[in-house]
């Protein structure tokens, strides 16, 4: 088989690696994949960009492509599976009306509404006078959230009113997220702690992934601006497996049948961010696609055939392929260029990622990476993820550390807490 992947992220790194491993794999190509793609066996970084449909097309046309793999949310809300559909190109992910779950979060809401899914009350702004009216009325704490795409980082958590208010005037008037905030959802704050709740789905049936917990602040203890996410584990405790079916009866399953009976049945991965309130898990957010950095640790654990997995969501036939999972934890810390998600610098050579790799359970992904002259340099915010596997959360908490210390880059930052929180909800029973 011959398998396109589009992307050039941690997630993409991870696809390919997981990818590759199966025997069905003679060949991947990466559109426009990074410095660790390019050095996977099987595979070859083609320069194309992700959000480039008519060209990806023709490359998956010329290459006589078996399966495509879209990483990114950009391809996916283009109506990147439906052009490849049209060419007849089988495409694991969903179509443009059902990637606009992700595309817009008042559609999100709406969808949600109709299934019954429980999410957080809300409001729907594209006036910004109006908007600002509606947060000096209801007060702090609010979630203030450009509507549309903003690469993770559209979505401000206000404790009080004045925050509320800032965060309205920096995505509607000052337009920091582009046309991605000429509509807003305002909603309710909720309060517990996050979880990350995938399922793999192929229209009517799903399957879920084991629970996972991303890190999107950039500063340990959960402080400073929102990132793309700074660290990840599977699975976390505060959502035990023993809760999955219930909660993909409750988020998931429900989404499935509103979608499908739009005529847009759900194929792909459909991920839920989750609060675990004190009455049950209510939604956060979707996502059409595999997180990153969740899905890092994710394919760690994963032991089954991603590509039986993959064509099975797209062939409808996911209830006939098993999914089985390594019991090991797994854990991810994301190295990155000091600064980020601000400004940060590029082109620092990077050291030591062959010393950690040959640890024990420990791969490094790449992210924001390219290769030049034999040299493997920083080209973007996130530059690696250094996932391990461990026992428990304490030692793949350890063991990711360890191979950590290993890899020298100036310039960079990483958080040191990753994991912690999960680590104390063991400790203390919860």
């Amino acid at each position: 088989m011959r398998i396109f992947v589009i992307g050039s992220g941690g997630r993409e790194h991870a696809l390919v690696w997981k990818l590759r491993q199966s025997p069905q794999v003679d060949r991947i190509f990466v559109a426009p994949g990074n410095g660790g793609t390019a050095q996977e066996a099987k595979t070859e970084n083609v320069a194309i960009g992700a959000g480039d449909i008519p060209a990806l097309v023709a490359f998956a046309r010329e290459k006589a492509v078996d399966l495509v793999v879209p990483g990114p949310e950009l391809p996916l809300t283009e109506g990147i599976v439906d052009a490849m559909r049209e060419a007849g190109i089988p495409c694991f992910g969903p179509d443009r009306y059902c990637a606009r779950l992700e595309g817009s979060k008042s559609f999100a809401k709406d969808v949600m509404r109709r299934g019954g899914v429980p999410t957080a009350a809300s409001e729907v702004f594209t006036d910004y006078a109006a908007a600002r009216a509606y947060v000096a009325r209801v007060g702090g704490p609010l979630v203030v959230k450009a509507d549309g795409l903003a690469a993770g980082k559209g979505v401000v958590v206000a404790a009080t009113t004045e925050e509320a208010l800032a965060a309205v005037d920096d995505i509607m008037r000052d337009h920091a997220h582009g046309a991605a905030g000429d509509k807003v959802v305002i909603e309710e704050f909720l309060e517990g702690e996050e979880a990350s709740f995938l399922c793999f789905c192929d229209g009517e049936h799903a399957v879920p992934l084991p629970s996972a917990q991303d890190h999107k602040a950039a500063w340990d203890g959960d402080k400073g601006p929102n990132t793309g996410g700074m660290g990840a584990y599977s699975p976390a405790p505060v959502l035990p497996y023993a809760q999955a079916a219930s909660t993909m009866e409750t988020v998931i399953l429900p989404v499935l049948r509103v979608l499908a009976a739009d005529g847009h049945p759900f194929r792909g991965v459909l991920y839920a961010g989750l609060m675990m309130t004190s009455s049950g898990p209510k939604v956060l957010e979707y996502n059409t696609r595999f997180g990153d950095p969740e899905c890092q640790p994710l394919l760690m654990r994963l032991e089954s055939d991603l590509v039986d997995i993959m064509r099975a969501c797209v062939n409808g036939t996911l209830d006939q392929t098993p999914v089985r999972y390594d019991s090991r934890t797994a854990l991810g810390v994301v190295l990155a260029a000091r600064g980020y998600p601000s400004s940060y610098p590029r082109g620092m050579e990077i050291a030591g990622i062959p010393a950690a790799d040959a640890l024990p359970g420990v791969k490094v992904f790449h992210s924001g990476t390219r290769v030049e002259d034999g040299r493997t340099l920083a080209s973007g915010g996130r530059v690696l993820c250094v996932t391990a596997l461990g026992n428990d959360l304490a030692d793949a908490q350890r063991a990711a550390y360890a191979a950590l210390e290993r890899i020298t880059m100036p310039d960079s930052q990483c958080r040191t807490d990753i994991g912690a929180k999960g680590i104390r909800r063991l400790q203390e029973g919860r």
